[in-house]
């Protein structure tokens, strides 16, 4: 994937690259690619390059389904501060531990709390999301 970025300099700004802020960072559908190397092996997944630009405080993905999603993923939860999921296509059926089951569509959103039991149970074989996360990188317990 080429990622395109841009960086500001003013003058008062840290000599070491390692001490500046954020950058502008641009990841281009064109040229991005989705990947089988993520948690799940029924899913692809198109990196947005956030995390390098934040240096790992947060994390986005599209994620593409491979083929109908009809296994589910087990119960778990994850050692992480935020995440949520936006459904760019398909439909999508979670369980949340404190609500059940919850069948999403295209355009539907969820914010998943931290440390919540959860389980990704069914989804279309058309299925698109956009997953956000902090930090990047985080802990999946079974549960």
């Amino acid at each position: 994937m080429t990622v395109a970025t841009a960086t500001t300099t003013p003058a008062d700004a840290p000599a070491d690259a390692s001490e500046a802020g954020p950058r502008v960072t641009i990841a281009r559908a064109a040229e991005g690619h989705f990947e089988g190397d993520g948690l799940r092996a029924f899913f692809t997944y198109r990196d947005l390059a956030i995390g390098t630009a934040t240096r790992g405080r947060f994390h986005a993905h599209v994620i593409r389904a491979s083929e109908a999603v009809t296994g589910g993923t087990g119960r778990h939860a994850h050692g992480l501060d935020f995440q949520m999921v936006y459904v760019l296509k398909g439909w999508v059926r979670f369980w949340y531990e404190g609500t059940g089951q919850v069948t999403l569509a295209a355009g539907d959103c969820v914010y998943q709390p931290p440390g919540i039991a959860h389980e990704l149970e069914a989804g279309s074989d058309d299925l698109e999301m956009l997953e956000i996360t902090s930090p990047a990188e985080f802990s999946t317990t079974a549960v």
